[in-house]
């Protein structure tokens, strides 16, 4: 499923020799095309734009514009994970260094201007068509934005936390000399900004409603496409977390604190301000402060209202709470997800609240676990894409939070018989269907980014075992 090599949309030695190199440490001739078809897919087929520092006159830093794979437009988290699984090969490769720290400077660029913001258009500058969003007409957004510059504002922390993740994983690598600071500096300071701001509650003390930071709202045939009260979402009490709009799945929160989200945004805001204070300790000092005690913030908020007492499970996270006790237990493929906790660095997997979690997620008691013994096809899903459609996804972070190498390997041979022969990784998969032939998204970069860091990951640390 590589395209041929003048067809691909950036081409990089040192990730085309890494995959030689772990290939012949895999003895099944499917896994080896598997790990070449998904590590090479963002740099095959989804690099829409890139501009090379040496490329522009005006302007010493690179910039790229990195597409979902199916959709022309650049969501932040998606394009953020579509190239950290890349990182470890750019101290090899210039060009890839390059790529990846413009994709950075779009993305700071990005959230300057529209911190809300979940997706964008690509830049003028690029030449690029603007991507085509029916939905934008009837969207009701608090702060507006310019529908040539936004492609999706669904209000996400995620997104930002993906933005803080990549910056600070980038810097403490390379260091900053390819970003550009200042227009990088606006970004992480709006992102700060808001994030602060969204930690207030629905009402004040006096019962009055407290002024919406944003607000999404659509006419909708779904309900997940838009927001309750007037695009303000469900009310929700002080807990210390950040309330968001929207879950990585682009479908509506149902309680507005979202833990998973926020766990990952608490491990993010460290690493940014770990970041911060490596450019400029004096100068940066107060964001720097405000960023631990976000995290911290959230941690407590995470702690003291995120866990539930389950009949079955004992103490598990929950997947969305509201502050006054109401909390849903579920979870959803997407990542950030509670079955991904130690993957984004949050919690160990040998915790107790997480193992009790991890047990309540792979069962029937998840609403959203699917599994079939017939097609051996079983993982989490999404109301994103309806019943009975496991996400590879989850199964794949599945096996990256897992330490049993019985698990792992029947993980990774799940994920090749979900590809319908066609060697590439789809957003979700009916289970019902023999041959995994009923799909969404043939063309889904991220989860593609997510299988092969699995199997690189497996291939490292478990040597002999693929």
């Amino acid at each position: 499923m590589r395209p041929a090599p003048k067809c691909r949309t950036f081409v990089s030695p040192a990730v085309d020799q890494a995959i030689e190199r772990i290939s012949k440490q895999i003895r099944d001739p499917d896994i080896q095309q598997l790990l070449a078809n998904t590590m090479a897919n963002t740099l095959d087929t989804a690099i829409a734009w890139h501009r090379g520092p040496s490329q522009n006159s005006s302007s010493k830093y690179p910039y790229s514009f990195v597409i979902t794979g199916d959709i022309n437009a650049q969501w932040t988290r998606d394009s953020a994970n579509q190239l950290l699984p890349l990182l470890p090969y750019a101290a090899a490769d210039a060009g890839l260094q390059a790529l990846i720290a413009g994709l950075i400077n779009m993305q700071a660029e990005q959230i300057a201007a529209y911190p809300f913001a979940n997706a964008y258009q690509p830049p003028a500058r690029s030449g690029l068509t603007p991507g085509t969003n029916g939905w934008a007409k009837s969207d009701q957004v608090v702060p507006a934005f310019d529908m040539r510059l936004v492609f999706e504002a669904k209000f996400e922390i995620d997104s930002l936390a993906a933005f803080f993740k990549l910056s600070a994983t980038y810097a403490r690598h390379f260091g900053t000399n390819m970003l550009n600071l200042p227009e990088w500096l606006k970004a992480a300071t709006g992102a700060v900004d808001l994030l602060v701001e969204l930690q207030a509650p629905t009402f004040g003390d006096d019962q009055r409603l407290i002024n919406a930071t944003v607000r999404f709202s659509r006419t909708a045939s779904s309900p997940t496409e838009s927001s309750f009260g007037a695009g303000r979402g469900n009310a929700g009490r002080r807990t210390g977390m950040v309330r968001t709009l929207f879950r990585p799945s682009d479908d509506s929160v149902i309680f507005p604190y979202l833990v998973p989200a926020n766990a990952m945004l608490a491990v993010e805001l460290v690493a940014l301000a770990d970041m911060l204070q490596t450019i400029s300790p004096a100068q940066h000092q107060m964001l720097a402060a405000r960023a631990r005690g976000l995290a911290d913030d959230i941690a407590r908020g995470i702690a003291e209202h995120g866990v539930a007492e389950h009949a079955r499970f004992g103490r598990v996270y929950a997947y969305e709470v509201d502050g006054y006790g109401g909390r849903l237990l579920m979870d959803d493929a997407n990542v950030p997800s509670l079955l991904s906790l130690p993957y984004l660095g949050f919690v160990d997997a040998a915790d107790p609240v997480y193992a009790n979690t991890r047990r309540m997620l792979l069962s029937p008691a998840n609403p959203w676990y699917f599994a079939n013994g017939t097609t051996q096809l079983a993982g989490i899903g999404s109301p994103h894409t309806g019943f009975r459609s496991v996400w590879p996804m989850s199964v794949a972070v599945q096996a990256l939070t897992s330490s049993n190498p019985i698990e792992i390997v029947d993980a990774v041979h799940m994920l090749v018989a979900t590809t319908a022969g066609l060697g590439l990784i789809h957003e979700s998969v009916n289970i019902d269907a023999a041959g995994a032939t009923e799909y969404t998204r043939p063309w889904f970069a991220w989860c593609n980014g997510v299988v092969s860091e699995l199997i690189t990951r497996v291939v490292a640390e478990y040597p002999g075992l693929l």
